[in-house]
């Protein structure tokens, strides 16, 4: 499976990192975000329930999460904004997409973010 989950941090060296909006790629490539994932119940999509929020990721783009600690992933379609609460979370996901992902029980996870396609 495949999720888009991000939110505007890019972790190196251990400390988070801005990352606008222009390096966002226009075509799929390596690993675009990494950071931490959590859940929510999301918004609601007729093409999909694997929906995630990003802070700038325009609606309408597929992103493959992986989490890093089992290489499980899912796709997404961004459909909503988020997260803002910090602390290195760069994705909210849909219920359904933690689910698939493997994270509910610790509500938080290392991922990382791939751009699929875009709009």
């Amino acid at each position: 499976m495949l999720a888009v989950l991000a939110s505007g941090a890019l972790f190196s060296s251990g400390s988070a990192q801005r990352v606008s909006a222009k390096t966002i790629p226009a075509t799929p490539q390596s690993v675009f975000q990494r950071g931490y994932a959590v859940f929510y119940g999301g918004r609601a999509d007729r093409a999909t329930r694997m929906t995630a929020a990003h802070r700038f990721l325009p609606f309408g783009t597929w992103v493959r999460v992986r989490y890093t600690a089992t290489g499980r992933s899912v796709v997404v379609k961004i459909n909503d904004r988020g997260p803002f609460n910090g602390g290195g979370r760069i994705i909210d996901l849909s219920t359904t997409a933690a689910r698939a992902l493997g994270i509910t029980r610790q509500g938080v996870a290392p991922v990382s973010l791939t751009v699929l396609s875009r709009p």
